[in-house]
This record gives structure tokens, sequence and C-alpha cells, in this order.
């Protein structure tokens, strides 16, 4: 959505609202958050309507797109959000590349730096979260969920150290117990639901405030729809989301069995610890070649960025 100026009957014109603009996946986009008539609301419309110094005194564009990754956001959202100028910009994805064949944390880093640097180039103020495993949200088997954990350790490591450097507005989500309760996640057990969209916007209102930046009253917590329930779960697992699973299985499936093999013979040869390594070793890499605000690059790994990372309040904590 794009607003155009509006001018009087003598010409003069008046500049366009704040600007809030939300990029990133189907959590940014609302999924869980269902609105009467269709469609989502999610937490980024919720926040918005408490940023300016009046009610709505803040436009919101929100351009995630379920499904979307890190590349998706930098190439196709990035251009768009930087034509409309926030002053709030929302930065909230990575969770899809883990669940996709061609992880690749170089890849990832490399996105999400080039958003990043570009909206704060621009004067953005750019929210960030860590977000949670996806394995362990699913309930999925060790030898499955251990392999997606550690590459959601390695975005979050990421996000949190690329937040830091830019010197963003990051939530720390681990550090919040409703991250852990039923009642705040969707039937899909990947999306908040309302309650939990209505806990991140207010936990980003509280991080904004604590940064000293102009806000209005917090967003509201009581719920507007009924919370879900054990029924509605079966019914999208017997639904929606045996497609989803089978959509992802397509992707990640032979991938991950491949991955899940090596994690349990490693786990048999006591050995795991060299998987670990070795993810942190290609996140430090990813790392360390990011570029300074001058144009320099760390030289090695352990560099500026890394440093950072390691000692960021809650560094990658929500993937176990």
């Amino acid at each position: 959505m794009k607003v155009s100026l509006q001018g009087t009957a003598t010409g003069a014109r008046f500049p366009v609202p704040a600007r809030f603009v939300a990029l990133g996946d189907s959590l940014t986009e609302g999924l869980g958050d269902p609105v009467a008539g269709g469609g989502w609301r999610g937490w980024a419309a919720l926040l918005a309507g408490a940023l300016g110094e009046r009610p709505d005194g803040v436009e919101l564009v929100n351009l995630a797109c379920s499904g979307a990754q890190t590349a998706d956001v930098a190439e196709r959202q990035l251009p768009l959000a930087r034509e409309l100028r926030p002053r709030f910009a929302s930065l909230i994805v990575g969770a899809n590349d883990t669940l996709r064949a061609a992880f690749a944390i170089e890849r990832v880093t490399a996105a999400l730096d080039r958003a990043h640097g570009a909206l704060s180039a621009d004067g953005a103020v750019v929210l960030t979260a860590c977000l949670p495993d996806p394995g362990r949200m699913l309930g999925l088997p060790g030898p499955l969920a251990r392999p997606l954990a550690r590459r959601m350790h390695a975005v979050n490591t990421v996000v949190h150290a690329v937040s830091a450097h830019y010197q963003g507005v990051h939530l720390h989500l681990a550090d919040h117990p409703w991250v852990t309760e039923r009642a705040s996640w969707s039937v899909d057990r990947l999306h908040p639901s309302e309650r939990g969209h209505r806990l991140l916007a207010r936990g980003f209102h509280t991080a904004l405030t604590a940064a000293g930046l102009p806000v209005g009253p917090p967003p509201a917590l009581a719920l507007d729809g009924p919370p879900p329930t054990r029924a509605g779960s079966a019914v999208w697992m017997a639904t929606r989301g045996t497609r989803w699973v089978a959509d992802r299985c397509t992707d990640l499936l032979p991938g991950l069995l491949a991955l899940a093999l090596k994690e349990c013979r490693h786990g048999v040869a006591g050995s795991g610890r060299l998987l670990d390594a070795a993810a942190e070793r290609a996140t430090r890499t990813a790392l360390a070649a990011l570029t300074e605000p001058g144009g320099a690059a760390p030289t090695e790994p352990g560099g500026a960025l890394w440093k950072t990372a390691g000692t960021v309040k809650g560094a990658a904590t929500m993937a176990g």
C-alpha cells in the first residue's frame, strides 16, 4: 500500500504520515491472528497503533509474505521498503531458511546484513527478534530436531550480531516466559496465536521505550477472538497441517534424513560436539565476512561483529 500526498484547494501539500514498514515471513504477515471476514492482523498491526504520539498516527505497510526467506526479503521486499522511507522497519526472517535443504548461513548472513544496513542507512529504526526452534515447536524427534536447532542457533546468533552492529532494537524473546506457553501459539504450533501476537507487539513496545524512543500507550493484551483449542489443532493437522508437512518434505526431507543419519552416527560415537563446532565455525566465518560501516571487513573470525554477537544479552538462546 502506498499513500499519495494530499493537497488543498490552494495547492498546498502536506507530508505523508510516519510509516512503519514490516518485512519478513508469515510470522509478520500475521498468521495465527485472524480477523473477521478473512485475512490476518498480527503483531505488526497491533504495534503500529501504539507507535505514534496519537493513536493510529503511524501508517503500517506490511510487506511480509508467507514462506519468505532472507534472500526474498533482501531482493524483493527491501527495495519496496526503501521507497517508502519508513521511520520504523521490522526485519524478522530466517526460520524458513532453516527448513530448506539448501540452507547456508553465509547467504542468510549476507541477506540480513544487506537489509539491515540499508534500512539503517536510510534512517529507519530497525526492529529484530530471535526466533524459536521449529523442530522443538513441532515436537520432532531428537535426530531430526537437533540439526534444525543447530541451524536456528546460527541464524539467531547472526541476527543478534547484525542488530548490535547497526544499533537496532532487538527483542530477546528467550527472556519472555510466554514463548514456552501453549496458549501463545496457534494450532499449527509455528505461528503465534492472537495472545502471542499481542505479547510480541507489547515486547517490542517495551524495547522501544527502553531505548528512549517516543511511543504511545502499549498495545492492549485483551483478546478479540477465542484461544486455540486441542480440537482445532487436530483439525489443522488433519487438513492444512498434512499439506504443510508434504510441501516441506518435498524440499527438506531427503536432506533432513541425511542430517539425521549423521546425527545418529555422531551420537553413537559420542562426537556430536564436532557438528556443533562445525556450525559455529561456519557462523564465525559468515560474520567475519561482513563489512564495517567504513567499508573495511574484519580480517579474521572473531572480529568485531563476532565479538559483539558473543556479548549480546541472551544471544541465540531461543535455539536451545
